[in-house]
């Protein structure tokens, strides 16, 4: 039985899974589409150590909407609304994604992406509602003074390309 619950963020979900425990190991109930009411066309694992941080991602072009989950470690998963109709503009939302509590988001198309890595060893699946959309993916600035995002870790593994993206009012302004 999946729990869900609804953020301050239009569309923007939480949930809770089930998992079944027996002698030989767990079974763990990730994803019914009928919940999110969204098909799922292009699905992701990634390995990272702790202190990766990966993002804040997103497409200009057909937008994805992302189903995150945790299948081992811990993560400090953070979207952030770039929709300009939106009453959150600009606002983020944070939450601790584990393979012990269970949770996964979904978050819409419109929001930058992005997570840092807690765990000795995280593999993070997540789910898209499209396919990747070569030369019109972007990186938002993860450490951008407007958003305030408190990464719980100081020294952080990420790549030129993120340490080198646009803030905020490069992007929107």
């Amino acid at each position: 039985m999946f729990k869900i619950k609804k953020t301050k963020f239009k569309d923007l979900l939480i949930i809770s899974g089930k998992t079944h425990y027996d002698k030989r190991g767990f079974l763990r109930e990730m994803l019914l589409e009928k919940i999110v009411k969204k098909k799922f066309k292009f699905h992701i694992v990634s390995l990272s150590k702790r202190g990766v941080l990966r993002g804040l991602h997103f497409q200009t072009k057909n937008p994805q909407g992302k189903y995150v989950s945790v299948l081992k470690g811990e993560i400090l998963d953070v979207a952030v609304d770039i929709r300009k109709k939106s009453k959150t503009f600009g606002k983020k939302y944070s939450i601790i994604l584990s393979s012990k509590n269970n949770k996964s988001v979904y978050i819409p198309p419109g929001f930058a992406h992005g997570f840092l890595c807690l765990g000795k060893e995280n593999i993070v699946n997540y789910s898209c509602t499209d396919y990747r959309s070569i030369g019109y993916e972007h990186s938002l600035l993860y450490n951008d003074k407007k958003i305030t995002i408190k990464w719980p870790l100081k020294k952080i593994i990420i790549t030129d390309k993120d340490k080198n993206a646009k803030t905020f009012d490069e992007l929107f302004n």
